[in-house]
């Protein structure tokens, strides 16, 4: 039985804050290891580089998290959070508005105008990604003119956006990774999570076990837990990536993702043979039975909900077997779910199969 139809995560087990305001170190969250054939093994964040070996390359995206939730109202006075996705053609950008509990805002029309602050009125256009849609989208196509640009307003006016079941406001660096590096382009609307954990320490004890690290970009947009699907989403894989991916496969390596972020990056400059090349652009891929994963042997992640569409990407990774054994060890044993949750290593037997 696939890990879709896993059992919904009891509520105490969302995590509603930060590790560290429950008094542990980002990289003492628990990890759970899944190994085919092997016993799950049960460890913390910090033991990382023990479950890996020599020659193995991690992969990490270093998107920068945003500040990408702005409080509002609309025309009529009503309350509401403009939540900016990332840029659209022609200066636009793509939004989403919600209620102040977070639900989805399914009455906005072309034409509304959303009030924010220091005088900012943001218009909705047209619908995303259908620009034929007038009434209801999910997200829109906006125009904000800004004095001074987007960024440095939100910079002043914004906030993290948070999952539904984190309690209270974190600042915006308790929504980055340690190895985030801001761009001059907008960065991701939501943290990538599952690099998180990470700490200096953790990378140190990597190299130091001869295992690579590579970088990619990918910025993630709102994709809230009710989307059906994955989002067009941009990326950037740099040749050093490329090659360090290709050398690491070439050695005997292994390719570990940090995250289904990761993930999308690389399977979108790979060919069948599992090579890679240097790309940029908006990636469409979608994994799932269709699509499998053709570089990525391993994969580091958060623990998403049981109908999430990125549980297809895990399970093109590795395997609806040891997707679903995982999550059932999780749920049995409390770990913390979420994007201040706990973590998971995915270890398919993949080499073997890898394509040739």
């Amino acid at each position: 039985m696939g890990s879709r139809t896993a059992s919904p995560v009891p509520p105490g087990l969302l995590a509603a804050g930060p590790p560290e305001a429950r008094g542990i170190a980002r990289d003492e969250v628990r990890l759970l290891v899944a190994r085919d054939r092997s016993p799950l093994r049960h460890t913390t964040f910090r033991e990382l580089p023990a479950a890996l070996r020599r020659g193995d390359l991690v992969v990490v995206n270093t998107s920068d998290t945003e500040p990408a939730a702005v409080d509002g109202h609309r025309g009529d006075g009503t309350a509401v959070t403009l939540l900016v996705s990332g840029p659209a053609p022609d200066g636009l950008h793509v939004v989403e508005l919600r209620r102040p509990d977070g639900r989805r805002v399914a009455d906005g029309v072309a034409g509304e105008s959303v009030h924010l602050p220091c005088g900012v009125i943001a218009t909705l256009l047209t619908g995303h990604p259908d620009p034929y849609t007038a009434a209801g989208s999910r997200l829109w196509r906006a125009r904000i003119p800004v004095a001074g640009g987007l960024r440095p307003w939100l910079a002043a006016a914004g906030r993290p956006i948070r999952h539904p079941c984190v309690r209270g406001r974190w600042p915006l660096e308790s929504h980055r990774t340690v190895y985030a590096r801001p761009e001059a382009e907008f960065g991701s609307a939501r943290m990538p999570s599952a690099g998180r954990p990470f700490t200096p320490a953790v990378l140190d004890a990597l190299r130091a076990r001869g295992i690579g690290l590579a970088r990619v970009v990918l910025h993630t947009g709102v994709c809230p837990p009710e989307a059906g699907d994955l989002p067009p989403e941009r990326y950037r894989v740099p040749p050093d990536t490329a090659d360090a991916v290709n050398a690491a496969h070439a050695a005997g390596g292994r390719v570990v993702a940090v995250g289904t972020t990761v993930t999308r990056a690389l399977e979108t400059v790979a060919v069948p043979t599992g090579r890679v090349a240097p790309g940029a652009g908006w990636t469409h891929v979608v994994l799932g039975p269709r699509r499998p994963a053709r570089v990525v042997d391993g994969l580091v992640t958060g623990w998403h909900e049981p109908a999430a569409p990125e549980l297809l990407l895990l399970e093109a990774v590795a395997g609806a077997r040891l997707v679903a054994r995982a999550y059932a060890a999780a749920l049995d044993q409390g770990y913390r779910w979420h994007e201040f949750g706990d973590s998971c290593l995915l270890l398919p037997a993949r080499a073997a199969r890898r394509p040739q």
